[in-house]
Parts: structure tokens; C-alpha cells; sequence
């Protein structure tokens, strides 16, 4: 057997960047504050996001506003998030590969086209759960209209094509607090296996800040990009992510590298332990 030893080659093969947006990337002038982020002067700020109104929304600071311009000119760079198709358009960042939306239930080509294959997977998954998605959306949209609630329910929708005809589906459910009260969030989320037969084993419950969100098992970031990493991902190049989410988590375990940023969910489940 020979054996050989590393020599810097100048023709530089860009590994795949899989990376989360909102609070990895960018994050709101609230947690700005909350998290105290260095490099966060106004004069500083890059806005990333807007909102429905087109005003700004989420910022970059100089510090994630380098690193994102490396990631563009060094990698390939592929979107990750829970954004949907029109979440997507209000960030303000340019991108030019796979897109990985709506938590996984979407994937885009680079010229932003949905990606046939995993829109027939998708729609034999989630047809066969509209009935419980109903019930649920239903019964979320009377209680938020409520005048003692202090939730705001939104059903994530979109077109999926099994192949030969068109239809929507409801994908998941996001509900967040009008007050943001994480906890009571996270109160709702331990009731919520009691609203629905079999909730178990249809769902799963994400809550991060002032968000919840009630998926379907087939809907998860780890399965869209395994099914982009098996199927039309190069092999041979080195792929690396950052998320700052629980449920980053295990699409970037998939990865050969991967990070979080010094905030948010995963940082606070895994605080630093001073000694001495």
C-alpha cells in the first residue's frame, strides 16, 4: 500500500454549505438585543429579511454578513429552513442552488423549480393525513379567534403534484403566542397529543421561541436533505451546515461537519460548564 500525503492543490472544489436562515444566518432586532451580538451598531446591521409590508425585519450583523459573503464565494450554498415558497421571497439574500423549504415538505432546484420526485413522495405522505390536518386547523382556527386567546394560527399550504394532477395540501401547522409566551407554547404543545386520536403517531411537536409548529413524521429537514444528499449531491464533496434549532439537529448529522451559532435553541441546551 502507498502512502500519500496532502499537497495544496490551487483548484479549489467547494464543499456544500447546508444552512439554516432565521436565527443561524439573521435574526430580528428583538433577539439582536436579547442575545447582546456583537458587531450590531445600526450602522452595521445588513437587513436580510422584510416583512409582509416590505419593511425590514431581520438583520445581519458585519460579523454574520462576512460569513455569509465567504459562504457565497466559497462553498455551494444550500438553504435549509421551515420558510415556505412565500416566506422565501422576503429574504433579501441571493441564492443559487438547492433550496430545502417549508421544513423539508419542499424542495426547489437552482433555477427555483420544485423538484418533481419529492413532490410525488411528499404528496402520497401528507394526502392521506388532510382529513386529521382538517380537524386540527379547524379547531386551532376557532380557538384563536377567540377574544381569550392569545394565539395566532396559521396553516402552511401548498400545491403537490402526484404525477398527474395538481392539489393542495396542507403541510403543517405554525401557531405562535400574540404575547410570545414560550411557555405557554410549550404547555400547549404537552396537551396536544389529547385533541386528536393517534396524534403520536401521526405528529411531532417543534417549539422554538415564539413558535410551534405541528408536523407530520414524513415532514422533517433530515429526510429532504438525505434525499438530496443520496440522490443528487456529489459524493465526493465535503458538506458542512450550522442551525440553531433542536430540529436542525439531525439533517445536520448528516453532513460531514457541522456548527451552531453562539445562540439560540441547541447553544442553550448545551451551556458552557466554567471550571474552577
Amino acid at each position: 500500500m502507498t502512502t500519500s500525503f496532502f499537497k495544496a492543490n490551487p483548484d479549489i472544489i467547494k464543499p456544500y454549505a447546508l444552512m439554516d436562515l432565521d436565527d443561524t444566518l439573521f435574526q430580528t432586532q428583538r433577539k439582536i438585543d436579547a442575545w447582546d451580538l456583537p458587531t450590531t451598531e445600526p450602522e452595521s446591521l445588513v437587513c436580510a429579511t422584510v416583512n409582509k409590508q416590505d419593511e425590514p425585519l431581520s438583520f445581519m450583523s458585519q460579523r454574520q454578513a462576512t460569513f455569509f459573503n465567504w459562504l457565497l464565494a466559497s462553498t455551494e450554498l444550500i438553504v435549509v429552513t421551515a420558510r415556505d415558497r412565500s416566506e422565501i421571497k422576503r429574504v433579501k439574500l441571493p441564492f443559487d442552488s438547492w433550496q430545502v423549504l417549508t421544513h423539508g415538505a419542499i424542495i426547489l432546484t437552482s433555477d427555483g423549480a420544485l423538484l418533481s420526485s419529492w413532490q410525488q413522495h411528499m404528496y402520497s405522505k401528507l394526502a392521506t393525513l388532510q382529513v386529521k390536518l382538517t380537524k386540527l386547523s379547524q379547531l386551532f382556527a376557532s380557538h384563536s379567534q377567540s377574544e381569550q386567546s392569545h394565539l395566532v394560527f396559521t396553516p402552511h399550504i401548498d400545491s403537490f403534484n402526484n404525477g398527474s394532477v395538481d392539489k393542495e395540501l396542507t403541510i403543517y401547522l405554525a401557531i405562535k403566542h400574540a404575547q410570545k409566551d414560550h411557555q405557554a407554547l410549550v404547555d400547549l404543545a404537552e396537551k396536544l397529543p389529547t385533541l386528536i386520536r393517534d396524534f403520536d403517531q401521526d405528529f411531532y411537536v417543534h417549539v422554538n421561541a415564539n413558535n410551534l409548529a405541528i408536523l407530520p413524521h414524513a415532514v422533517h429537514k433530515r429526510h429532504a436533505v438525505q434525499f438530496l444528499l443520496e440522490h443528487h449531491l456529489d459524493h465526493q464533496r465535503p458538506s458542512f451546515g450550522f442551525g440553531d434549532s433542536l430540529a436542525d439537529l439531525p439533517f445536520l448529522q448528516l453532513l460531514d461537519w457541522y456548527g451552531m451559532p453562539n445562540h439560540g435553541q441547541l447553544h442553550e441546551q448545551y451551556p458552557s460548564k466554567s471550571s474552577g
